[in-house]
């Protein structure tokens, strides 16, 4: 439970990652992060402005940044090309804020504007030019083992299929797949887009993902403060369990009390 997500250099303690849009109210937001503990924030490039510490529009300005790492993400991207250019302003931008050594970008390259559903062949690519940059490379990727493999052999410090398709909250559409790359992946899988509940997070980090990425679930709930106080218990009891590993199932059904009382054994009777 107490052991650290580490993602290329850096060590984290939250398992839950969040978004920046969507949110109704300034406040919501920084309440919203405040109870999620949360130390990574992801906010699209795209909406940044370009003197973020002077910045009127959002309220990136009012986080603490010594305590929160950014994690530029390329959203809005429809090229590997578009992607590489939005991923040095992130850096740049990520300067401004004191982080020097902040060179973590959440690659995303979507070229299909209904289902939003990532370009593997635009994220192979993208992928391949930032790491030979020294980017740490976080890919958002369709739930595909073998797309996964190719991109740790690439040199990404994690990976990040989608649960279901974005702003969706239908969960974890493709468990079988999203399994399998859990299963084969040397580095942090972390679980983005799809999740809508807390017991889907939970189930996220029970199946041995390494952290989740969420934004809608939290920002368009009825209460985002509440509910992202409770995302944040989920991603923790899902971590728990799953480090304390689940029984096994079985295809009958067992007693959980002893056929025969201890109590009134043979042994324990007296005269």
């Amino acid at each position: 439970m107490k052991s650290n997500l580490i993602i290329g250099s850096k060590n984290f303690n939250s398992r839950l990652m969040l978004g920046t849009g969507k949110y109704k109210r300034t406040l919501d937001a920084l309440e919203s992060i405040e109870n999620s503990e949360c130390e990574i924030v992801t906010v699209a490039i795209r909406r940044l402005p370009t003197n973020i510490l002077n910045d009127n529009i959002s309220f990136l300005e009012h986080l603490n940044w010594k305590k929160l790492w950014l994690l530029p993400n390329t959203a809005g991207s429809q090229t590997a090309e578009e992607a590489i250019r939005l991923a040095f302003l992130g850096h740049e931008l990520a300067c401004k804020l004191g982080q020097l050594d902040n060179f973590f970008v959440k690659l995303e390259v979507i070229a299909d504007p209904k289902y939003l559903l990532p370009d593997p062949i635009g994220t192979l690519k993208a992928t391949e030019f930032l790491v030979k940059k020294g980017f740490t490379v976080l890919p958002y990727i369709n739930s595909d083992p073998i797309l996964a493999l190719h991109l740790e052999d690439l040199g990404c410090a994690a990976i990040m299929p989608l649960g279901s398709p974005i702003g969706s909250g239908q969960g974890l559409t493709n468990l079988k797949n999203i399994e399998i790359i859990i299963e084969n992946s040397n580095i942090p899988v972390i679980i983005d887009a799809g999740i809508g509940a807390p017991s889907q997070a939970c189930q996220s980090m029970e199946l041995g993902a390494d952290a989740v990425l969420m934004n809608t679930a939290i920002a368009q709930s009825n209460n985002p403060p509440e509910m992202a106080l409770a995302m944040n218990l989920a991603v923790k009891s899902g971590r728990l369990g799953y480090l304390a590993g689940r029984m096994s199932k079985k295809n009958y059904a067992q007693s959980s009390s002893p056929t025969v009382s201890k109590l009134l054994s043979k042994n324990n009777l007296t005269e």
